[in-house]
């Protein structure tokens, strides 16, 4: 499809002066709408904005190719406009931007947009073309100079500059046509693989053109401007220097211009300019150089000297594919990349489970167990306890996905079943290992301390260390692996196969067992010990409020885990508490008894807050959670609903600096606010679906939405915008 096919006249506007890059993005959102390409202006900008987020598309040298894909589209189309006297656009290289090209594609249509892209990138690379451009004096000229260098860039489409009747273009056309694709291909079958040192395409196809001597591959991970910007600069700077170069783009619309294993061999040295994973075991034995996507674009010239001086150092592929990464650039960044692999992996487990649950307790309600069931509620009936069941399963593998997930990411795909083994043992703890006849008082020595530190006995105490000890386990599995594949490189290459089937499982998940059995679980552990303790006292003090607080701030600072789990399982336990003294003839309204429902209704109104705080949030702060994020708000409202706090793990994983903080003062609000108005509860769980069981039920909701609304504003209020 030719640029002018989408660049109609009346989306064109040159000569415009426009202040900020926010007006330029409204001038040509409302460009789009002119001619029809957008039924929706707000929908349609709030995707270019969103892309905007994730990385500027001013990419340097006065360009911007701002673009979006999404259902306000609907057809594709292009705007464009010239701004003499330059505008900030965020640009790479830190200077004005004259020349902005806005794309639209449809949502449910092809990758109409990456084609363009591609030839707007190869085409805008050339100095003439962008000059030419900003120099037309109307629209009409405008068009005519685009048509002009893509004919000369694309002569397979234009019939009489393929027969050779034309040379348009000047110097810049020239040397666009000089670079047109290999082996006779069309133009948008290549998209944009084209060949360099300035070879027609009968010439690239020639079995004796000379061999590059300089391969490259461009990447971004969004868009592929950037991408195709790199390699036209790779290619052009390689002409101008005489060193053939060949560059492999690996954009959105999947990997061009492959390079051979014939063209790998015979090369002096492999450009790696990419943003994201690229694969690179194929360039093992080669001098490879890992930049960035940026440094393609704006120094080819230094690069490609680079590889020929012979400083760059040979590259050795030990597993997964190395590449320059915006991640790794900080400690914390990497760390993110390696959670947030977990997490969406978690994620599914967390709303299909949680809804499931919520779903039992719900029919246990209908059939009128909401008061009655006591510990039984949720699985009263055969139907709830499937669903139960079916969910409890579900949200019990939450955690070792977590983990498996995140040792995958650090350690390729032989950290998955150890990062699996840590994630089991902080979801399930030390308990099923313990009241072994070797485990008793009397021994010593490091069994002494197994028994009493490492394993759950008569004098034991909780060692599941649940959804933070998941994360631990994860990290700790994936570098443990990650050293044994360094130290395992030493090994004779006959001992190859047997490394990921029985070298790294094994030690790597014997390690992974005895740090988390004999170090974390317990340790975590002992803080779930002295937090119960803490909730005792203060119940027997009657500083109720205060209770209140804690025990609604603990239930909103793990979501399910440790800390969570101490908090309900004090609630739960008052419960019982409050039924022996009602056994042994003490009034229910003896304020004893009272003091016990309050804490489990402080408990269960702190656990529904997190849910339905970030559910709020997505909705009133949508820029701040990704497209994934917001996808879930429902099943989030559902969650809040029915004291599934797990809802909000994903959130906390994600972002824990201003997550964990926000959900913390909500749910302490909440819990708070519920012991004020001595609210009370007789049921261990079910949310709202037990609310005909609650004291004071209209203030209890009061505290369960002022709690969500203050989730909900703070996060809005303190939260970065996400990136996708």
């Amino acid at each position: 499809m030719r640029i002018t096919e989408l660049l109609k006249k009346d989306s064109v506007s040159l000569g415009v002066r426009v202040d900020s890059k926010d007006a330029a993005i409204n001038y040509l959102v409302d460009l789009h709408a002119r001619v029809g390409n957008i039924t929706d202006k707000a929908v349609f900008k709030e995707g270019i904005v969103k892309r905007e987020e994730s990385g500027s598309t001013a990419i340097g040298e006065g360009i911007a190719i701002p673009h979006a894909k999404n259902k306000a589209v609907t057809k594709a189309g292009l705007a464009a406009m010239t701004v003499p006297e330059g505008v900030d656009y965020d640009s790479l290289d830190g200077q004005p931007t004259n020349l902005i090209f806005m794309i639209a594609a449809p949502e449910g249509g092809s990758d109409v947009h990456l084609e363009v892209l591609s030839r707007l990138s190869m085409l805008l690379i050339d100095e003439d073309f962008r000059k030419e451009l900003l120099a037309s004096k109307n629209v009409e000229e405008f068009l005519k100079v685009c048509d002009k260098y893509e004919a000369a860039k694309f002569p397979e489409e234009f019939a009489t500059e393929a027969s050779g009747s034309s040379t348009a273009g000047g110097k810049g056309a020239t040397e666009a046509s000089g670079s047109s694709t290999a082996g006779g291909k069309g133009a948008t079958e290549a998209s944009g693989s084209s060949t360099a040192g300035g070879k027609s395409a009968a010439e690239a196809s020639d079995s004796s053109a000379p061999a590059y001597k300089v391969l490259a591959v461009t990447a971004c991970p969004t868009g592929i401007a950037h991408t195709y910007m790199a390699a036209e600069a790779l290619e052009k700077e390689g002409k101008k220097l005489g060193i053939p170069v060949k560059a492999e783009t690996n954009g959105s619309g999947g990997a061009k211009n492959i390079l051979t294993d014939e063209e790998i061999a015979s090369c002096d040295g492999i450009i790696v300019a990419a943003d994201k994973n690229v694969e690179t075991a194929r360039f093992d034995g080669k001098p490879v150089l890992f930049v960035k996507v940026a440094d393609g674009i704006h120094k080819p010239a230094e690069l490609i000297q680079k590889i020929e001086s012979g400083e760059v150092p040979v590259h050795h592929e030990k597993g997964a594919a190395k590449t320059y990464s915006k991640a790794d650039g900080s400690i914390g960044s990497r760390i993110y990349k390696h959670l947030m692999n977990g997490v969406s992996h978690m994620l599914p487990f967390v709303i299909g489970g949680g809804i499931l649950t919520a779903l039992a307790f719900l029919i246990d309600t209908l059939c009128g167990y909401g008061a009655t069931g006591g510990s039984s509620f949720g699985s009263c009936t055969p139907l709830s306890a499937f669903f139960k069941y079916a969910g409890g399963l579900a949200m019990g593998i939450m955690v070792p996905v977590l983990a498996g997930f995140i040792a995958e990411s650090i350690a390729d795909r032989p950290g998955l079943a150890v990062g699996f083994l840590g994630g089991l043992l902080a979801s399930s703890g030390n308990a099923a290992i313990a009241g072994y006849t070797w485990a008793n008082d009397g021994l010593s020595g490091f069994q002494n301390f197994i028994a009493k530190f490492g394993f759950t006995g008569p004098a034991g105490g909780n060692t599941v260390s649940g959804f933070l000890g998941g994360i631990v386990a994860g990290f700790l599995a994936g570098y443990i692996v990650l050293l044994l594949r360094k130290l395992c490189d030493r090994l004779p290459q006959s001992l190859e196969g047997i490394k990921p089937t029985l070298i790294y499982p094994v030690v790597g998940m014997f390690v992974t067992a005895v740090l988390m059995i004999f170090i974390f679980n317990p340790l975590i552990g002992v803080v779930n010990t002295g937090l119960s303790n803490m909730l005792s006292a203060l119940a027997e003090k009657n500083l109720l409020i205060v209770l209140g607080l804690i025990l609604g701030g603990m239930m909103a600072v793990d979501m399910g885990g440790p800390i969570n789990k101490a908090a309900y399982v004090y609630g739960t336990m008052v419960l019982g508490t409050a039924s022996e003294l009602l056994a042994a003839g003490v009034s229910l309204t003896d304020p004893a008894v009272q003091a016990c429902y309050i804490s489990m209704a402080a408990v269960m109104v702190g656990g529904m807050v997190p849910p339905l705080g970030i559910a709020l949030a997505c909705i009133f702060f949508p820029k701040k959670f990704t497209k994934a994020e917001r996808n879930s708000t429902v099943s989030n409202i559902v969650m809040g609903c029915g004291f599934i706090t797990e809802g909000a793990i994903p959130f906390a994983a994600a972002d824990p600096g201003h997550v964990i903080p926000c959900t913390f003062i909500g749910a302490a609000i909440a819990g708070a606010l519920s012991a004020a108005f001595r609210c009370t509860l007789m049921a261990p769980h079910g949310g709202l679906f037990v609310f005909a069981t609650v004291g004071h039920p209209l203030m209890y909701i009061v505290s369960w939405l002022v709690g969500s609304a203050v989730t909900c504003i703070l996060l809005g209020l303190i939260k970065k915008p996400a990136q996708e």
